[in-house]
């Protein structure tokens, strides 16, 4: 399937959830293509062909947008290694969910929600550890006694009660000793990111730094519209930066992506005195934002139709 195809089906299949999806960012380099929000559901989304194309600096900028548009990063795709990727299966890259087209149809619109996720040797699934300690303790089943079922340690069922994934055989075989479900789902908006605590990871500095003494705070954006995001109080504006020329050309989609993210937008040009919209863009001299005294001027600047 073609990019432009794929894309299409993954705006499709959102659509059919009830998201709400942005325009496409197709300029480069860039992180990420769509954006799509459900209610307070923020997903930032990757689409490629061959889910290892994403490199781990597009995943760190991938997740680095998503954190702060407080929502999850998501890479769909077709392909692993030499494989198309499995309906029902989660991969993951760079600890970011990678799945198919498929498996995001089952999760969003049929509310059938992923069980398997792919890791070296194969195919595995969660069990609920706390329900399997519950019903092997009902039992009076021990963990010896558990694993001499299994054919497995008793430190192994120590450790699938303590969460650690198993085999979908294994899984089946504990299914089938309780007579109960044990598999757990998998959540695609569960997101926990591997780059958070990394040592030595201070946020490079954002431009427009002279904003920050009207008390906002500025996080850059990268492989984005946007190189900005600006965060006042409980507010944020996505905000491009930089010449007419560079940054004009690009108001609209942040615009477009403001509305879906449930942000303002702003493009701040070095090149231009005075102040108008484009769509649900303010587009504004770098001189303008000088003689601001607060960030509540600038919410009501931006607020502004």
């Amino acid at each position: 399937m073609s990019q432009e195809r794929l894309l299409s089906t993954v705006t499709s299949v959102l659509l059919m959830a009830g998201f709400r999806v942005s325009e496409r960012f197709s300029m480069r380099p860039r992180s990420f293509d769509l954006i799509a929000r459900h209610r307070e559901m923020i997903l930032v989304i990757k689409v490629v062909s061959h889910i290892d194309s994403v490199s781990e600096e597009v995943a760190r900028d991938l997740d680095h947008i998503a954190r702060y548009l407080k929502g999850a990063p998501l890479i769909i795709g077709e392909r692993a290694r030499d494989a198309d990727l499995e309906r029902g299966a989660v991969y993951v890259r760079y600890g970011i969910f990678a799945i198919s087209a498929s498996t995001l149809y089952d999760a969003f619109v049929e509310g059938v929600p992923p069980l398997v996720y792919a890791s070296p040797g194969g195919l595995y699934v969660n069990i609920n550890g706390e329900v399997l300690r519950e019903l092997r303790e009902r039992m009076n089943l021990s963990l010896g006694d558990m694993g001499n079922l299994l054919g497995v340690s008793r430190r192994t069922i120590s450790k699938y009660e303590s969460g650690m994934g198993t085999t979908l055989e294994v899984a089946q075989k504990i299914e089938e000793i309780f007579d109960a479900p044990l598999v757990k789902s998998i959540d695609l908006l569960e997101y926990t990111s591997v780059f958070e605590d990394e040592p030595g990871g201070e946020e490079e500095p954002a431009p427009m730094g002279f904003l920050q003494r009207i008390g906002v705070k500025l996080h850059a954006m990268h492989r984005a519209p946007f190189q900005a995001l600006i965060e006042i109080s409980d507010q944020s504006i996505l905000t491009g930066y930089g010449s007419s020329q560079k940054v004009v050309k690009r108001a609209a989609l942040i615009g477009n992506i403001s509305q879906v993210a449930g942000m303002h937008a702003m493009c701040v040009l070095t090149d231009y005195a005075k102040q108008k919209k484009i769509g649900k863009t303010l587009v504004i001299g770098e001189q303008r934002l000088l003689a601001l005294e607060d960030g509540e001027e600038l919410i009501q600047l931006v607020s502004k139709s």
